[in-house]
């Protein structure tokens, strides 16, 4: 190095110092840079005119000067994939055509989070724009839990419909569809949560999750999922001439969707992800859902969107419907072109989400207070929280469990014991441990009676008596953040 560029680099690090001179961040936790290459950063800033802290930040994330600018203008002409490249995903395309062109009845068949409302309302956008509406059904979350169940499914066959497509849900819907073949229903899968070595009866099962999947694309989420679902369908009834006499619909403006249902399932922002946020956020800064528009002035969003109005104001507000309410409001708000019906909605959610956070800091208070007795007993040590109690709402469970997750560092659970004797509820993880593989390792085990999920979210169903018992099998097999991936088998 030269000594102007030995002055330049210190320069350099001084003026990280002056910029980030603090050794703990706002939650405490030690606060260091993950490489310590001045030198890659003074490139990085010579080459291309960044300021002197935003290059470091770069090359901490192991961004180059080859590919600073995909980074800084990610598109989706370089970065989107041929939807082809998932497992399934042509075969459901050519169904879902076959059902266009001839008029068969079709229903969504929702989750109630984000991801599961915007990839519904994905659908329901894009067939009312081929002018083919569709059914839209969201179990309730109380009532009937999560994922497809065989006397909806009975209940939507005997309506007439004949296809069903299930989002952010269904890869581990065995006896559901079981029924729904029974009942003469087609039925797609479009999720993203982990599978095992054994599929359910469905006609397509479109997840990157699967373990027989080659696609690269486990990081999307249900909602990118879905959006390359109706790439494919597109393609597939362009190819059938659907749209010699009528334009497709706008694939590309519904992106403010799935910036939306992205970050509010708090998948990684990295890749397709964060090339889908990005370039969402341009199309929601239009404000041309009138849905997501009314969401915004009542959150008072008056400026450009960003990621953390998705994450804290809108994504929440979605959220409370299926969480304290009526489970398809946030999917009907996102969907709906009519400014007087979606304002009404976007208010009565509003509503909804500041009674789920009385609800909320009521199971949190309890959550803590049996955790701080269980580190009592152990002097603060185990790989992961788990914390259970009677009449916890379970729709705010996988809130409080993620508030947990940040105040002790480790993956957690919060579970609400029924009055059957068993208990159900929500984890989440912190990097580096699949919470998704460790319930399916625990459901192999029978440790856990229902449950699944993905790396960094998970649910599941347990016997209370069992919960020690699950409780050391999880801590036995080593959950630490040194571990990618959990064992599929003990």
């Amino acid at each position: 190095m030269t000594p102007v560029a030995a002055v330049r680099a210190d320069a350099l690090a001084e003026a990280f110092d002056l910029a980030l001179g603090v050794d703990r961040s706002f939650n405490g936790r030690p606060w260091r840079f993950r490489v310590r290459d001045e030198r890659g950063a003074l490139a990085l800033a010579q080459a291309t005119g960044l300021d002197a802290v935003t290059a470091r930040v770069l090359v901490g994330r192991e961004v180059s000067i080859e590919t600073v600018d995909r980074f800084l203008n990610p598109s989706l002409k370089v970065d989107m994939p041929d939807p082809a490249c998932v497992l399934d995903m042509e075969k459901a395309a050519a169904r879902l055509a076959d059902a266009v062109i001839g008029h068969e009845a079709v229903a969504v068949w929702g989750d109630y989070d984000v991801d599961g409302a915007t990839s519904s309302a994905l659908l329901m956008r894009y067939f009312a724009g081929l002018g083919r509406p569709v059914r839209l059904y969201v179990p309730d979350r109380q009532r009937e839990g999560y994922g497809p169940n065989a006397p909806a499914l009975e209940m939507l066959a005997r309506e007439g419909i004949r296809l069903v497509v299930t989002v952010d849900c269904g890869t581990l819907a065995f006896t559901a569809f079981e029924a729904a073949a029974t009942a003469g229903l087609d039925v797609i899968v479009a999720d993203h949560h982990q599978a095992e070595t054994a599929l359910p009866k469905a006609l397509a099962l479109v997840n990157p999750n699967r373990l027989d999947d080659t696609s690269g694309l486990s990081p999307l989420a249900a909602v990118g999922v879905t959006f390359l679902l109706l790439v494919a369908l597109n393609r597939c009834l362009r190819a059938r001439g659907f749209f010699a006499d009528k334009a497709p619909p706008d694939l590309m403006g519904l992106l403010d969707l799935v910036a939306l249902g992205t970050v509010a399932d708090v998948v990684p922002l990295k890749g397709l992800n964060r090339t889908f946020v990005a370039q969402g956020l341009k199309v929601m800064a239009r404000r041309g859902n009138v849905g997501i528009a009314a969401l915004m002035d009542i959150a008072k969003i008056d400026t450009v969107p960003t990621a953390y109005h998705l994450g804290y104001l809108l994504g929440p507000r979605v959220n409370a419907g299926g969480r304290v309410g009526q489970a398809d409001l946030g999917a009907q708000l996102l969907a709906t072109d009519d400014p007087d019906y979606a304002r009404a909605l976007a208010v009565r959610l509003d509503t909804l989400n500041r009674e789920r956070q009385a609800i909320e800091k009521e199971v949190e208070a309890g959550a803590i207070a049996c955790v701080e007795a269980k580190l009592a007993k152990s002097n603060g040590t185990g790989p992961l929280v788990i914390a259970a109690g009677l009449g916890w709402h379970t729709g705010v469970v996988g809130i409080v469990a993620s508030r947990l997750k940040e105040r002790y560092r480790r993956p957690t659970f919060i579970l609400s014991i029924l009055d059957d004797g068993r208990a159900k509820g929500s984890g989440r993880s912190i990097p580096g441990v699949d919470l998704g593989a460790a319930v399916a390792a625990a459901r192999a085990m029978g440790l856990v009676e229902e449950g699944g999920g993905h790396a960094m979210a998970a649910g599941i169903t347990a016997r209370v008596d069992r919960l020690d018992d699950l409780e050391r099998f999880w801590a036995t097999a080593s959950m630490a953040r040194s571990r990618r991936r959990w064992p599929r088998t003990a």
